[in-house]
């Protein structure tokens, strides 16, 4: 968006240059780094704010959903137009920004991140850079992790030790937030030890149902403290004080239902890689070559069927979840399926995780719609 006058950076970031930590040349340092957020919503909104105002010059912004009226509470980014407009997150987020810091560039991409498209959008090197754009696109630094499913968290793990990238973990949920640096063996001149990867903390990703914020709800609060970690810990990379990084997996719980008067915090070590680790240290990388993807495929006419096999699903549970939703209608269900109607479309649930959404045939809007009302 075009602006009346151009702002100085030694105005704009007068006060971020005064902490010791930044100063000019780190200043400087972040004008020319390239940060990746997968995911736009509000983890992914709350970072990429925090990032275009201290000045990053590069963010590349990867998401598959649309804006929609329940978004306001929490994805700071977005307003009531990009609402009424459904308007595409990443889109939505790059006009937004332009708004606040014309001088950051923002290459949105409104996409699945997939083992076939992650090389392509998350460019390592110069060659990987879009050759059909007019802009030089520089190699991306870090990764952030702002998406709401484990499947493309283990893709990003995959990706980040084999280009030895390193890429931050975060999640929230209800009053939970959580974060976790992932340094791999990284590259010249970061000669920081590696630290542990998602793998070796968690070799398997969660089986069955797991919670998601349209099933569990969340805090705004959750979500910012989250993703202001997060960004602090970019800023230290960035900057080139990667052994200033955190090597713990460090949670929080705001809202504590035990009933303390303190906040409720863990931390688990992190610091080394697991020996045995089937990424990190035998760097089988089975995500990254589309082998435990779920496969989704068209389904008929205007309709999209997702293979979600061996992950249960609970019934009597996923009722209840959908049944707290007032955009949920036609909700029925017996020992061998779950139907309900939201909109145009009708999702049937079969008891292995299976799925079927009718009234479609984009697979994105389709694995939107699964994510967000079966579970990821």
């Amino acid at each position: 968006m075009p602006t009346s006058y151009s702002i100085p950076d030694q105005d704009r970031y007068s006060r971020q240059v005064l902490f010791a930590g930044i100063g000019d040349i780190g200043q400087r340092r972040l004008a020319r780094s390239h940060v990746a957020i997968v995911g736009c919503g509000a983890m992914g909104a709350a970072s990429a704010s925090l990032l275009a105002r201290a000045g990053v010059g590069n963010l590349t912004l990867i998401d598959r959903d649309f804006v929609e009226p329940s978004n306001l509470q929490r994805q700071v980014l977005f307003d009531e137009a990009d609402a009424l407009e459904s308007l595409p997150k990443a889109a939505a987020a790059r006009r937004h920004i332009a708004r606040f810091n014309s001088s950051v560039t923002v290459h949105a991409h409104i996409a699945d991140l997939i083992p076939g498209n992650i090389a392509l959008l998350l460019p390592c090197a110069p060659s990987d850079a879009d050759t059909n754009s007019s802009v030089d696109i520089p190699p991306v630094d870090i990764i952030l992790d702002a998406t709401d499913n484990f499947e493309t968290r283990y893709l990003i793990n995959d990706f980040a030790v084999q280009q030895r990238k390193p890429w931050i973990y975060a999640a929230a949920i209800g009053a939970y937030a959580a974060t976790m640096n992932i340094l791999p063996q990284l590259a010249p001149p970061n000669n920081v030890s590696p630290t542990a990867c998602l793998a070796c903390i968690f070799p398997k990703p969660p089986s069955g149902n797991v919670d998601t914020c349209d099933t569990a709800g969340i805090l705004s609060t959750a979500v910012n403290l989250a993703a202001s970690i997060q960004v602090t810990e970019a800023l230290k990379f960035l900057t080139g004080q990667p052994h200033l990084m955190r090597r713990t997996l460090l949670s929080f719980d705001l809202w504590n239902p035990a009933g303390s008067a303190m906040l409720e915090r863990s931390e688990i070590a992190a610091g080394s890689p697991r020996p045995d680790c089937e990424v990190c240290g035998q760097r089988i990388f089975t995500h990254l070559s589309g082998r435990d993807r779920a496969h989704i495929t068209l389904c008929g006419r205007d309709s999209v069927q997702i293979h979600e096999h061996h992950r249960p699903v609970d019934f009597a549970t996923l009722r209840a979840r959908l049944s707290t939703h007032t955009d949920i209608q036609s909700l029925r269900s017996n020992d061998l399926i779950l139907r309900f109607r939201r909109g145009p479309y009708t999702v049937t649930v079969f008891a292995d995780g299976r799925a079927i959404i009718q009234g479609t045939t984009d697979i994105v809007v389709a694995r939107s719609l699964y994510a967000r009302f079966i579970g990821a």
